[in-house]
């Protein structure tokens, strides 16, 4: 234990070592974390300033465009930077940092989905207890619980790896800092933490996935009973929220239900949970939401409006 701190940097390798490549990058990344914030936090906004947008499904939504700022501002800033700059070290301090960061708004953001799929759950198989079960009191304690979830989630995987010594080489075949590509570094066994990861994020994800399944399977059986309009639009909010848990779950299922071991493909998997994900969410979420245009175009007129009177 006495090596663990030999080690007080490590190198990002990051997702390319071409220079052109990297420029290019640079300026596509740059391009999408914008979408990222801008788009995300437009939401957030609109959610805020609309009354006819105080429902627990907009409530949910904007708890998750906040979550996925922060989760792409784990790992956005730090790659872009590292696109450009000939020092590609963070510091071992830092490394932790963002690999709690990382877990915690992800795991944040897989229960908040969890959540919102509940919340569809009520309000199609339970609609007429749908005001009831789904009160303030209950929406904001169970966002709360998903924020203790992806706490407690993300100390477990931050314990695991300060424990590990840390001898050489410190290069991170990775464009951040996640508890995989640390376990290949590691100068000790890692068989037993590699298998407690597993546990704790493999199961998460995977059980989380098994429950979003099985609520959505009762939905789609339930909606046999409703009208052909309330059928489109429940169809409507579902699709949105089910090609948002593919693409988040699929490349995550895929690196952490798995022994630990690193591929190659893995930079490019982790990319959709990390920066695809977050970029798209507001697009999939409002263009295929009649209510949340509208709010966002009266919004805007109302801005302009003020502006102009200015």
């Amino acid at each position: 234990m006495e090596n663990r701190n030999n080690v007080t940097v490590f190198i990002l390798l990051g997702l390319s070592q071409n220079e052109i490549v990297q420029r290019v990058s640079f300026v596509l990344f740059l391009l999408i974390y914008m979408v990222i914030v801008l788009g995300n936090l437009l939401i957030v906004v609109t959610v805020k300033s609309s009354q006819h947008l105080q429902t627990p499904m907009y409530f949910f939504l904007s708890v998750l465009s906040f979550v996925d700022i922060c989760y792409s501002s784990a790992t956005v800033p730090k790659l872009m930077v590292d696109l450009l700059a000939e020092d590609k070290t963070i510091s071992y301090r830092g490394c932790i940092t963002q690999l709690f960061s990382v877990h915690i708004f992800g795991c944040t953001e897989i229960l908040i989905l969890t959540v919102m799929a509940y919340d569809r759950y009520v309000a199609i198989c339970k609609p007429l207890r749908y005001t009831t079960i789904m009160n303030q009191r209950w929406c904001s304690q169970m966002v709360v619980a998903s924020w203790l979830g992806g706490f407690g989630h993300s100390m477990v995987q931050t314990l695991l790896t300060t424990q590990l010594p840390f001898c050489g080489p410190n290069e991170i075949d990775h464009y951040f800092c996640d508890i995989y590509p640390l376990l290949k570094l590691a100068c000790t066994d890692t068989h037993v933490v590699g298998a407690l990861v597993v546990a704790n994020t493999g199961m998460i994800a995977l059980g989380c996935f098994l429950i979003l399944l099985i609520s959505y399977v009762i939905i789609l059986v339930a909606l046999r009973t409703h009208s052909s309009q309330d059928r489109r639009k429940a169809l409507s909010t579902c699709t949105s929220h089910i090609t948002v848990v593919v693409l988040l779950f699929g490349p995550c299922l895929f690196i952490y239900i798995r022994p630990s071991t690193t591929l190659a493909v893995d930079k490019v998997f982790a990319l959709f949970y990390t920066i695809i994900t977050p970029m798209l969410n507001p697009i999939i979420y409002t263009l295929r939401n009649a209510e949340m245009k509208s709010a966002m175009t009266k919004l805007w007129s109302r801005k302009e409006s003020a502006w102009q009177a200015r």
